[in-house]
C-alpha cells in the first residue's frame, strides 16, 4: 500500500507553508496517522511535530450535454497537514 500520494502545491497550502512550516499532502484514505507519519519521516528525512488529518468530501459536478443536464460527483479524498519542527523544510522536487 502506497502511503503517500502526492504533495497538495495550491495556493492556500502554500500559504500554510510560508507562515506556519505546515506541508500538506493527499494520502491513501485507509492509511492511519502513525503510518502517514512514518512515510514522510522516512521519504524526507525530517521530524514531524503534528500531524492533521481529514477527508474531503468530493464537490458535486454538473454539466450541458446534448441529452440534458448530467450530475456527478467528484472523488472523495484524505488529506494530511503537517507540522515540522522549526528550522526544518521539505523539498517536494528532491525525490523526482
Amino acid at each position: 500500500m502506497e502511503i503517500l500520494q502526492k504533495p497538495i502545491l495550491t495556493e492556500k497550502a502554500s500559504l500554510l507553508t510560508e507562515k506556519t512550516n505546515r506541508f500538506t499532502f493527499k494520502v491513501n484514505p485507509k492509511a492511519n496517522k502513525l503510518q502517514i507519519k512514518q512515510a514522510i519521516e522516512q521519504m524526507y528525512g525530517v521530524n514531524i511535530v503534528s500531524l492533521n488529518t481529514m477527508v474531503v468530501v468530493g464537490k458535486t459536478k454538473t454539466r450541458n450535454t446534448k441529452s440534458g443536464l448530467v450530475s456527478g460527483r467528484s472523488p472523495k479524498y484524505k488529506k494530511a497537514i503537517v507540522t515540522l519542527k522549526d528550522g526544518e523544510t521539505i523539498d517536494y522536487y528532491a525525490n523526482i
